[in-house]
């Protein structure tokens, strides 16, 4: 059984961090930099073949024509998944045509690592290069490959029938066990990929519905905001202000502040102290002007009894609170 592989020591990468290599390359412009950067940051991985040892395979596999059919971005199309519409119709590869696609990704790849793995410590331009060249060129047959088999995630979902599953979630799942999928599947031993990755998105539907069965275990009802509303706040918000109320009340009732006439109506009409608390209707507290029309001065000479009354009610507020 041929493993997912990589040239460097029996499966795993030994090479420097990226930062030291890049630092090491000169010529090349920021975005190839950033680029290069990215492909070093990560071991570099793929699924061998006999074929990538042979001179003649790079000729082989991307010199000649290219007989793939048009890829039409399914992801782009204007329909609804929740919907009973007919998803756009996908182009379909032949046997030949998904081998040699996988081959270019693989071998794409295998040069990448081997090229890591020769220049060691140093990266040199043309080193860079031509990683950077076989990255853009894997990149593209991964692509190919994941664009033309996303509808089969969005076939299969549909025919899941898991109604107790997030339909989105169960999209997202697949297309992560699709890209799995393409990573590691080797076309070496002859089957089309669609045999090796509905088993692999089969699997990642039946996590899913693990996942969200154990998620019912503990919440077994759904979501409802307005069960999460609740007045307890408010109601020692509006306990602690009718509280404040009745101490000063009581302290204006007794004259506890030591106010004189004036600054007693200043208080009582401006802050509504003569008006029921608490009812269907709240207190109406009275202007400065208001005020000042009631006892025969100006709005401002209103603010100064005001404040001078509330300096004293203050005073005798703090005094009851350490009485106490």
């Amino acid at each position: 059984m041929r493993a997912f592989a990589d040239v460097g020591s029996n499966g795993s990468d030994a090479v420097m961090p990226a930062a030291v290599r890049i630092i090491r390359v000169s010529g090349l412009d920021q975005n190839q930099l950033s680029k290069l950067n990215e492909v070093l940051a990560e071991p570099t991985y793929f699924v061998d073949h006999p074929s990538f040892r042979r001179a003649a395979t790079e000729r082989t596999l991307f010199n000649g024509p290219s007989t793939l059919p048009s890829i039409r971005p399914w992801c782009n199309a204007a329909f609804d998944l929740d919907s009973g519409q007919r998803a756009p119709k996908a182009a379909v590869l032949s046997t030949d045509e998904e081998r040699r696609l996988f081959l270019q990704l693989n071998y794409a790849r295998f040069r990448i690592a081997r090229a890591r793995r020769d220049a060691g410590r140093r990266l040199s331009r043309r080193t860079a290069l031509e990683i950077l060249h076989w990255a853009e060129s894997a990149n593209q047959s991964r692509d190919a490959i994941v664009q033309i088999n996303m509808p089969l995630v969005l076939a299969m979902a549909k025919r899941a029938r898991l109604n107790l599953v997030d339909f989105a979630e169960l999209i997202s799942e697949g297309n992560m066990a699709l890209l799995r999928s393409v990573d590691k599947f080797d076309c070496g031993r002859g089957f089309k990929f669609s045999t090796y990755s509905c088993r692999a998105i089969l699997k990642s539907f039946s996590r899913v519905a693990v996942r969200s069965s154990r998620y019912r275990g503990h919440f077994p009802t759904e979501f409802d905001p307005t069960l999460e509303k609740s007045d307890y706040v408010e109601h020692c918000r509006v306990a602690a202000e009718s509280d404040c109320v009745d101490d000063l009340r009581s302290i204006m009732h007794r004259n506890l502040a030591a106010l004189n006439d004036v600054e007693r109506t200043v208080i009582t009409k401006r802050f509504a102290l003569d008006e029921p608390y608490g009812g269907d209707m709240p207190p109406m507290p009275k202007t400065l002007e208001e005020v000042g029309l009631i006892i025969g001065v100006t709005k401002e000479r209103v603010r100064q009894i005001q404040n001078r009354a509330l300096a004293k009610l203050k005073t005798a507020l703090e005094d009851g609170f350490l009485a106490a």
